[in-house]
């Protein structure tokens, strides 16, 4: 009987540990359980410079950008490695609630709709919206009123759909994943111009003799931000001191000159 009840003694002691154990690990906050993997993942959609985009460096393909640069320092700051996850932008946000990434950096906007999903950190750069048309139609295509009949690029699930839901009445929106996509069908003749943040369309502006940017204004983007999910204010925290701290001593803007003149390179 003393066997039996000590085995039953046993049994229940170890269940309790292991419960404890399972508590302790739920208790840590996702920042701890960064710091405690030695890694920190970010999401990113790697086809917007100069926020991100590939570069070939030293013969390999990078993903480079001042989102890049400031998701490095974040982690440099956590005292963690970065890993760096690319994908669709309008997926984003699901990889990031369902835990797949730890934050997102790729030029995103802390719009109402996304505020009821995730936390967002401070802004910390902001860009006016124009439009990307053939070159030969940059004197023609100058109004929203120009576009009426016409096709209208956008990329999927960010604030220049909306722009085009707002303001481009009467014009059909073609709404694609990947802005290279977006750019590809505007060369072939298949939309008339793309909407996008002024500081993109002026790279691709730059890197295609065949686009241009037609000077359009579209108001303010809003700025842009980090992503995080909800209720990490130790992670969130931190995050807002690193922007603080790049914002204040001249590093982003240094990250943003760094980026652009990539962008422009060959």
């Amino acid at each position: 009987m003393k066997k039996i009840l000590m085995s039953v003694m046993m049994v229940v002691l170890v269940g309790l540990l292991s419960v404890g154990c399972a508590a302790s690990g739920d208790d840590q906050s996702q920042l701890e359980k960064i710091k405690e993997a030695g890694k920190i993942v970010v999401g990113t959609s790697a086809d917007y410079p100069p926020y991100e985009f590939h570069k070939e460096i030293n013969g390999v393909d990078t993903i480079v950008g001042f989102d890049i640069k400031l998701a490095e320092k974040i982690a440099d700051d956590l005292g963690v490695e970065l890993e760096i996850v690319d994908m669709s932008f309008d997926g984003l946000l699901a990889a990031l609630t369902g835990k797949k990434i730890d934050f997102i950096a790729a030029g995103m906007n802390p719009t109402d709709e996304r505020k009821n999903a995730v936390d967002f950190s401070a802004i910390y750069y902001d860009t006016s919206q124009t439009m990307l048309v053939l070159s030969e139609n940059a004197d023609k295509l100058t109004s929203v009123e120009d576009f009426k009949g016409l096709k209208v690029g956008v990329q999927k699930g960010t604030l220049q759909e909306a722009i085009f839901d707002d303001q481009f009445a009467g014009a059909e929106k073609v709404a694609i994943a990947k802005i290279p996509n977006l750019v590809m069908e505007l060369q072939s003749g298949k939309i008339d111009g793309i909407i996008l943040a002024e500081v993109v369309a002026d790279s691709y502006d730059d890197a295609n003799d065949k686009i241009s940017v037609n000077q359009m204004d579209l108001g303010s983007e809003g700025g842009v931000s980090i992503a995080i999910n909800k209720d990490q204010e130790d992670l969130l925290n931190a995050i807002n001191a690193t922007i603080d701290k790049v914002l204040n001593d001249g590093t982003l803007d240094q990250y943003i000159i760094d980026a652009m003149t990539l962008a422009e390179e060959e």
